[in-house]
């Protein structure tokens, strides 16, 4: 990360900018799908013990996808800056949809175990690697609400995970539940290797100026004011020391720590909501809802933060989100009426999800475009700890009936985190001045202050 934002790119095309824009939303979806489909079938799966699963084993097993989305977040973003945006998307998306057939007709626990390993490896890729692409050809100032955009698809994939789980709730459900999940190897990679360009900022960071300026015609835009920049020649690990260099490691260490407290609410609440919430005396149906809902109060989040963090600043926007999400979860763990209990968890989905989102936003746009991929990747990487941590902290709190201390300990994570962000420093960061005519890309109008 840099001590200050590269400079925006100049407004892209709006064909461009919608056809990235949508094809990666429609890969994040189906990684939501994935991501969520695990809590949803965790309760029919307990219940008729399939594969002889156990609460104490739940836990184990939910954080099986966690560290694989670990080691794909730390690899991905340094590879993407390697190789490309492009090829680490196919290769996630075909990764995540192919362990799910093997979660599908697993025989045993210690397959479906494997299975759900090998997913988070292309669901932890994926999502940095999609924000980076995003971020790139987002227009001037709308960084952040492009990410948050990008962001509702991982919500709307929860959503279907709740229905999922309403729908599929018989003794082999779940199987059918995971055999959805193989839909994107059969839609989204194909889609993607067809129509999604390569980002015109890698290409040109690499030195690759004839492939770049060949993309621009293709889809009659300029090349970004960056082609006459010199081209990286390092090494792909050039990237990960640039986060440390100067008194930069400061703000990657708290980036980090935030990120880590982020993601174990993130992967903690979705992974053990319904469970906890059954635990704490509400129906099956109903706790299966409150997945439903708190991904519904998670997309109207996304958009929220992101014109805010746009106009505000999204570090500043990320330290009052996860305030909001302490007070939320904290709520959670004591029982009230049931439309105040929809209430608040509609609005703790609203500041949860986003909140990290925002942290994405904020490493992305504080990172120049030869570091940009490996600065989300690692920031989402380290978090990924933290996503491990969730489901298995969740685990042994349900095992020993103490779900009540689970909405206590997340909400302590939220706390941490808000703590965390405020310290990378809140100042607005200034706007770049205006491109030159000559730098507007051909299909855009007169860019927005």
């Amino acid at each position: 990360m840099s001590p200050s934002p590269a400079p925006a790119p100049p407004a892209r095309g709006g064909r461009l900018a919608v056809l990235v824009v949508g094809l990666c939303w429609l890969v994040v979806f189906f990684d939501g799908l994935d991501m969520f489909v695990y809590g949803a079938e965790l309760p029919h799966m307990l219940e008729h013990k399939a594969l002889g699963l156990v609460p104490d084993q739940a836990g184990d097993l939910g954080s099986y996808a966690t560290f694989g989305m670990l080691i794909g977040a730390l690899s991905a973003g340094t590879v993407t800056d390697w190789i490309g945006r492009k090829k680490v998307i196919i290769t996630c998306t075909a990764v995540f949809s192919l362990a799910s057939a093997l979660c599908a007709i697993a025989p045993s626990l210690g397959v479906f175990g494997l299975g759900r390993f090998v997913a988070g490896l292309g669901l932890g890729g994926l999502l940095p690697t999609t924000i980076t692409m995003v971020s790139e050809y987002a227009p001037r100032g709308r960084g952040a609400l492009i990410v948050g955009t990008l962001m509702t698809a991982h919500q709307a994939g929860g959503i279907m995970a709740g229905f999922l789980g309403l729908w599929t709730s018989g003794p082999d459900g779940w199987r059918v539940a995971y055999w959805v999940c193989v839909i994107p190897l059969l839609v989204g990679v194909p889609l993607v290797a067809k129509f999604l360009p390569e980002s015109m900022r890698f290409l040109i960071a690499k030195g690759r100026i004839q492939e770049a300026r060949a993309l621009a015609d293709r889809y009659d835009v300029e090349l970004p004011a960056t082609a006459t920049e010199r081209p990286v020649t390092g090494d792909r690990w050039s990237a990960v020391a640039a986060l440390f260099r100067g008194n930069l490691w400061r703000t990657t260490a708290l980036f980090w720590l935030a990120s880590f407290c982020g993601l174990l609410l993130v992967y903690g609440v979705s992974n053990w909501l319904p469970t906890m919430m059954r635990g704490a005396g509400y129906e099956l149906g109903s706790s299966l809802s409150f997945l439903i809902v708190i991904n519904l109060g998670g997309i109207v989040g996304m958009l929220v933060a992101g014109r805010c963090s746009d106009r505000y600043g999204s570090a500043r926007i990320a330290t009052v989100w996860f305030a909001c999400t302490a007070v939320g979860v904290y709520l959670l763990g004591i029982q009230m009426a049931l439309p105040l209990t929809y209430t608040v968890v509609f609005l703790t989905g609203l500041f949860l999800f986003s909140a990290q989102a925002m942290i994405y936003a904020t490493v992305a746009g504080r990172s120049t475009d030869a570091d940009r991929a490996t600065a989300v990747g690692w920031v989402s990487g380290i978090g990924r700890f933290g996503a491990v941590f969730g489901p298995w902290l969740g685990g042994r709190l349900v095992a020993s009936g103490s779900e009540g201390w689970g909405f206590t300990a997340f909400a302590v994570a939220a706390v941490l985190a808000t703590v965390f962000v405020a310290l990378t420093g809140l100042r607005t960061p200034r706007q770049p001045a205006p491109a030159e005519p000559a730098e507007e890309l051909s299909t855009a109008g007169p860019a927005k202050k």
